[in-house]
């Protein structure tokens, strides 16, 4: 259980404050003049970006999402003058992380500014785990590209990557590592609920394809 003390919920506010900028629907209204909410499946994340025929903006959306969870981790891990040595595996350092990329998440998935209604989490998602757990970040990332790349599914790469992202913290850091990555996988699959529904049925669209399916990721 995370201890009711104010950092703990600055750093949760902080996180959930950065995660909350819906990056994807800022940049499409300065560049496209278009409202994000209204094309392919009405998310806010890079992948219905892409839906809009502009990569770099698609692309531009994905690194800041994963950028909005990741810089504040890095601060924590590297930089900040309260946190204690990262060597130990349940110290306050990764405690600390943990509440700023769970909060991340949360804004991302249900921003204040968009009556609750978010994305998926999955760049911001990806920004903890590169930061916090590297090595598992990596492995994400890998399994991502390998499964995107033989399916064509963006929807099914994501939930293989958080997937296996809690199995290779487990064994490269610590159980108490594994357990917070856990949690974010659950919520990842929470937030893909209907993609799963759709992806047994056969009716989720590929990557590249324009929405032609109702609720597309």
């Amino acid at each position: 259980m995370i201890p009711l003390d104010p950092l703990f919920l600055i750093l949760f506010g902080v996180g959930y404050a950065l995660g909350s900028i819906p990056f994807g629907l800022i940049l499409t209204k300065i560049i496209t003049k278009q409202d994000i909410r209204t094309i392919g499946s009405g998310n806010i994340g890079a992948t219905n970006v892409l839906r809009t025929g502009n990569k770099k903006l698609a692309l531009a959306t994905l690194l800041l999402d994963v950028a909005k969870a990741a810089l504040p981790i890095g601060y924590i891990h590297y930089a900040a003058p309260f946190a204690p040595p990262s060597e130990d595996p349940i110290g306050s350092v990764y405690l600390l992380s943990s509440v700023v990329g769970v909060g991340a998440i949360l804004g991302h998935c249900f921003p204040i500014w968009l009556k609750f209604k978010g994305g998926k989490g999955v760049a911001t998602g990806l920004g903890v785990l590169l930061t916090a757990v590297p090595y598992a970040g990596l492995a994400a990332c890998l399994t991502w590209i390998i499964c995107a790349k033989t399916t064509k599914y963006s929807s099914l790469s994501a939930l293989m990557a958080f997937l296996i992202a809690p199995v290779v913290t487990f064994f490269t850091y610590s159980a108490a590592a594994a357990s917070i990555c856990a949690l974010i996988t659950a919520l990842i699959w929470f937030r893909h609920k209907d993609n799963i529904k759709r992806l047994i049925s056969g009716n989720e669209p590929k990557i590249g394809e324009n929405k032609k399916k109702e609720g597309s990721t």
